[in-house]
């Protein structure tokens, strides 16, 4: 999509008090990724002049979105003095003609719905919805496609009321007009707040050409509430499930599977019912099983779980992965883990087979340290390797064993048990003769 002729202004000062949170509204996540990214996201596929409000929890703010962006302007708005979304306005200098004013709070909005902006001319550009039951919204009275006036729902009388035409709270303004009219809002209402909305009563007065803008309620949904985040989150991972899946990975029951904006697949993919796949994922021809996650982890011609877990920084190659195994910040390829087994730190060879209930024991309370395995080494069940360590290839290391030694060369046989006792008639002695378990 081409950048076109218009500056975008982001209003995220809020606190956001409905979401019952010390965080910042606009930091809250939707699919992995902070609701204000998401419209910065869509806003620079169509404008390179983005100018965001900021003032509760600036500075959070700020360098969480510097983490993502670069040349986006942050002003700060004095919401002591000039408080309300037209005090937000005050301090921002636009670069061009047109400029479009969204909210922080609206991260299902998408830069296709927005090119109804780009594509209309006027003094103002408001965006309505036409909802069924328009009850505890303000009411946009239209006539002959011009916006002649918004009333409060208290203030309606029983034909305004009737209207089912409301603000979508998103505009597009003339440099002119807000230039104009800006200098000349009050606080003079029961908030004490300085209202963009009172922009269109003055350039009316004016006879400013207003138009409407009909848009998609979900497009333009705002986010208030956890309530109102969870349907948002709900919203987004329909639309990155549908992605996928048009592009030809098979989702079992998808309306389980969590999947974020990062995630990519590749390939014939597989992903059944209950996974969650995180971060900057990549899946290529793999098959994800029933109740495994898979976080910021790369997947390559291999199966997982169900119920397995990819931690950061894995990278399996060719390998199966089985229930109840966990992987952290390893690379396996060929590998065959199929059971109860954790495996950190570690760089595992082709053909080697990990037994049930192996671990490596890479952490001993202050450092990590890292276990190096090579080609066709049998790991017996239940062993311990603890790291540091290298085991070359073809090695045999027995079930029950701890492996503490810190090379294990090739050919060997890795054993250690204690010897087997046998106390005759122990059972007896502690239980009785006669026992029966419930």
């Amino acid at each position: 999509m081409n950048k076109e002729n218009i500056s975008i202004i982001i209003l995220a000062a809020g606190k956001g008090s409905r979401m019952k949170s010390s965080q910042a509204k606009v930091l809250h996540t939707i699919s992995g990724k902070p609701m204000l990214y998401h419209i910065i996201k869509e806003s620079r596929k169509i404008s390179d002049d983005i100018t965001v409000v900021v003032a509760h929890q600036k500075e959070a703010v700020i360098e969480t979105m510097q983490n993502y962006f670069e040349n986006i302007r942050f002003v700060e708005q004095d919401t002591q003095n000039f408080p309300g979304t037209g005090g937000a306005m005050m301090q921002v200098e636009p670069k061009y003609d047109k400029v479009l004013v969204l909210n922080g709070d609206m991260p299902l909005i998408t830069a296709d719905a927005l090119k109804g902006f780009l594509e209309l001319e006027a003094d103002i550009i408001m965006s309505i919805f036409d909802l069924e039951n328009p009850d505890g919204y303000g009411r946009v009275i239209i006539r002959n496609n011009h916006v002649e006036y918004i009333v409060e729902q208290k203030d309606a009388d029983e034909a305004e009321l009737n209207v089912t035409t409301v603000n979508a709270g998103v505009y597009a303004f003339s440099k002119v007009i807000l230039e104009r009219y800006i200098p000349d809002l009050s606080n003079d209402n029961a908030q004490q707040e300085y209202y963009l909305t009172d922009i269109i009563a003055m350039a009316n007065e004016d006879e400013s050409s207003i138009v409407p803008l009909l848009v998609d309620e979900e497009q333009f949904k705002g986010v208030n509430s956890k309530k109102d985040l969870a349907d948002a989150e709900e919203i987004m991972q329909n639309r990155i499930r549908t992605k996928w899946m048009n592009a030809g990975v098979t989702m079992q029951l998808p309306a389980t599977i969590y999947i974020e904006e990062d995630v990519v697949f590749e390939g014939e993919c597989i992903v059944e019912n209950g996974c969650r796949i995180t971060g900057k994922s990549k899946i290529i021809n793999s098959h994800i099983k029933t109740g495994s996650v898979v976080e910021e982890s790369i997947m390559k011609n291999s199966d997982c779980g169900p119920m397995a877990h990819l931690r950061p920084l894995s990278n399996i190659e060719n390998t199966h992965i089985g229930n109840f195994v966990e992987v952290k910040k390893s690379i396996l390829k060929g590998v065959k883990a199929g059971h109860l087994s954790y495996l950190g730190d570690s760089q595992i060879d082709e053909g080697t087979n990990v037994g049930a209930g192996t671990i490596t024991c890479n952490y001993d309370g202050v450092k990590k340290y890292k276990t190096v395995i090579g080609k066709n080494v049998f790991i017996g069940s239940d062993s311990q390797l603890v790291a540091p360590i290298t085991i070359e290839d073809d090695v045999m290391i027995a079930a029950g064993t701890t492996v503490t030694s810190g090379e294990i060369k090739s050919g060997n046989l890795v054993l250690s048990r204690t010897k087997m006792r046998f106390v005759k008639d122990f059972y007896y002695k502690f239980f009785g003769k006669k026992q029966t378990f419930a």
